[in-house]
């Protein structure tokens, strides 16, 4: 297993600016982007935020936990809670650093083992577009908008038409969620990574004003719990569905089973892009009564959404209130996954909770009905973590 530690345990804007090519043997600049070096700053009281993002390991064992597939949520929650001691404040969505009379708000991340899946498939055009989702929709939980995105794609020998439909992906999460990709670093490193396969991250960076941050400070029992609808798995959990796929028996050219009647293969399911929720999210937070916001990826409900509550208080979850898509029956059923795992695993067709007070609910639902798919999917209780009825 390894372990990346986000916006939290580096510093927020160490990166260099415009694309540059780098190697083992040399580390210059190239034509491809003029290189621009960012202030770096060492510490900041606000940081809020650490991501853990394990990679798979072979365990050899049927598929049914996320630990039997190698990723361990337990041992990434006891890496933040060590963490946690030497930079107090770290546990939300997105970094904080104080400018003026604004935040500045950071995170980083990757798409983990889904790329193995583009490997297989051939499907490259859209893992951009993950990139670029999982870094703006966490940033976009403290009301802060995207401003600009940096990426790092490292490829054993660079495949140039390949990454340029990676890189075209990461252009359209751009203006997707309204930002700037203002560069990144194309690593190639011989002999490091298999023959047609990369790694990339990815590192997005907002704004909002001190007075306008969504923090949760202000949740209540009573208040209600929206769903915003996920185009599928999203980015987290690959481990695991690679592990069911392989005792399925099926392949990835196979039809998802039971889909409505709806022929897609499990490939293309599997690897719907992430949905970018920063312009639904930022217009509902204009209209007020929005007051905390859980993006749902590793950890799934159960440990995402009680991050956004203040202490003493918890979620109950109706979990008859969404239709649970297809996909998911699929992975529970075809590997045996108990409620209990999948919940902590994946999405389950909710990508994004918005935290509301009951009058902004009404309102909420009322204006997204019969286009986003909004839905009132709980409420907040006294008490600590997730109850699911």
């Amino acid at each position: 297993m390894s372990a990346s530690l986000g916006t939290a345990a580096e510093s927020i804007l160490r990166s260099t600016a415009g694309r540059k090519m780098s190697s083992p043997a040399t580390d210059r600049a190239s034509p491809m982007g003029r290189p621009l070096r960012l202030p770096a700053v060492a510490r900041s009281r606000r940081i809020e935020r650490l991501r853990i993002s394990c990679s798979d390991v072979g365990s050899g064992r049927r598929g049914l936990t996320y630990k039997d597939a190698g990723v361990d949520i337990d041992a990434g929650s006891e890496l933040v809670r060590r963490i946690a001691k030497l930079a107090p404040g770290i546990g939300g969505f997105g970094g904080l650093f104080p400018l003026g009379d604004s935040y500045l708000v950071a995170g980083t991340d990757g798409v983990g083992t889904k790329l193995k899946l583009a490997f297989e498939t051939g499907i490259h055009d859209t893992i951009g577009v993950d990139l670029v989702a999982m870094s703006v929709n966490d940033i976009v939980t403290t009301g802060a908008k995207p401003l600009f995105f940096l990426d790092y794609f490292a490829t054993s020998n660079l495949d140039v038409d390949l990454a340029e439909k990676v890189i075209k992906g990461i252009v359209d999460g751009c203006q997707q969620s309204d930002c700037v990709l203002l560069g990144g670093e194309t690593a190639e490193m011989p002999d490091f990574y298999a023959k047609g396969e990369y790694d990339m991250s990815g590192f997005a960076v907002g704004i909002v004003k001190r007075d306008e941050v969504i923090n949760g400070k202000n949740i209540d029992a009573g208040d209600v719990l929206i769903g915003l609808p996920s185009s599928g798995v999203h980015s987290n959990g690959f481990s695991l569905v690679r592990r069911v796929l392989a005792q399925s028996g099926l392949s990835l050219n196979d039809q998802l089973p039971n889909n409505n009647g709806k022929p897609i293969r499990l490939g293309k399911a599997l690897m719907a892009p992430t949905i970018i929720y920063v312009k639904q999210v930022l217009d509902i937070i204009s209209k007020g009564g929005v007051k905390g916001i859980a993006h749902i990826t590793g950890g799934g409900f159960t440990d995402n959404i009680p991050r956004v509550f203040p202490s003493g208080l918890g979620a109950k979850i109706f979990t008859d209130s969404w239709e649970i898509p297809a996909v998911f029956k699929w992975l529970k059923e075809a590997g045996g996954v108990e409620d209990a795992e999948m919940r902590r695993t994946f999405n389950m067709g909710i990508g994004m909770v918005l935290v509301v007070s009951s009058d902004a609910a009404a309102r909420i639902l009322s204006e997204c009905q019969g286009s986003s798919g909004a839905c009132r999917i709980g409420e907040v209780v006294v008490g600590e973590g997730v109850e699911y009825v």
